[in-house]
């Protein structure tokens, strides 16, 4: 895609492409996840919490957010060492 156009365009458009089946995704696994914190043994309430906010917290934040303001920001260079930097 950035092949056609330039990079900050390539990936908004990437990300209205994607961004629901990344969401979901997401939700379904932490869903899945939390399922744990069901269970009697509070080990596992723990470890299911725990890894269901972790993909939560990488859903909404890392993959929506950070990651596609640090790809606008670094621009063509996010591309190194492939030949689309250039």
């Amino acid at each position: 895609m950035t092949r056609q156009a330039d990079t900050p365009s390539a990936m908004k458009r990437a990300f209205a492409l994607t961004g629901g089946v990344i969401t979901a995704a997401g939700v379904v696994l932490a869903a899945t996840f939390a399922a744990l914190a069901l269970m009697p043994l509070v080990t596992l309430v723990e470890v299911g919490f725990i890894i269901a906010f972790g993909i939560l917290l990488d859903t909404f934040l890392v993959r929506s957010i950070l990651v596609p303001a640090l790809v606008l920001d670094v621009g063509k260079r996010v591309w190194w060492p492939s030949g689309l930097a250039r």
